[in-house]
């Protein structure tokens, strides 16, 4: 499996080896000892989530600001476009943005440490996304970045409006935003 960082270098890209022929595709999709390898400290993963959602619903800017979750995520039907957002206040890339492409074709994966906002749009009709995480929901503790903050200039790669939840459309400006020390 290639591991890459991006340009916030403790978001780790992987990308395993697939093999394929007429009958179908194998790949490792996760192996405990090259992850931790990669992302350069243990991790214990809690929590499995899977949720499937229509072409232009984007989710997020999520994160919890107690018991803060780092994600490991990837589609398995669909395609989306996956955002991270840097805010750990006393971080050199603060407020900075990586944005992949994750799709069941691709069978890319993205390491999301604690400490991140993350978000996704979905490009496909519709995508099935998966994602494990290393601490259990809390919904007290969640909170939500807008995802058109100016500040930020995500570049979603869209026409028009997201669908969003009600929730995501009552998110705060980083500006105004809980964010980790």
């Amino acid at each position: 499996m290639k591991a890459s960082r991006l340009a916030i270098p403790e978001v780790v890209l992987f990308e395993p080896q697939v093999f394929g022929d007429e009958r179908g595709f194998f790949f490792e999709s996760f192996n405990q000892r090259q992850f931790e390898q990669a992302v350069g400290r243990s991790v214990h993963f809690v929590q499995d989530n899977h949720s499937r959602s229509a072409r232009q619903v984007l989710r997020g800017l999520h994160y919890q600001i107690s018991q803060p979750q780092g994600k490991l995520v990837r589609v398995v039907q669909g395609e989306v476009f996956d955002v991270a957002v840097d805010i750990r206040r006393s971080s050199p890339t603060f407020g900075r943005w990586v944005g992949v492409h994750l799709s069941a074709d691709n069978h890319h994966q993205l390491w999301v440490p604690e400490g991140f906002a993350h978000g996704f749009l979905v490009l496909s009709e519709s995508a099935e996304f998966l994602y494990k995480t290393t601490d259990f929901y809390a919904p007290e503790h969640e909170r939500c970045i807008i995802w058109n903050d100016p500040e930020l200039g995500i570049e979603w790669p869209m026409e028009g409006e997201p669908v969003l939840s009600a929730k995501d459309a009552l998110g705060v400006a980083l500006a105004q935003a809980e964010v980790f020390v």
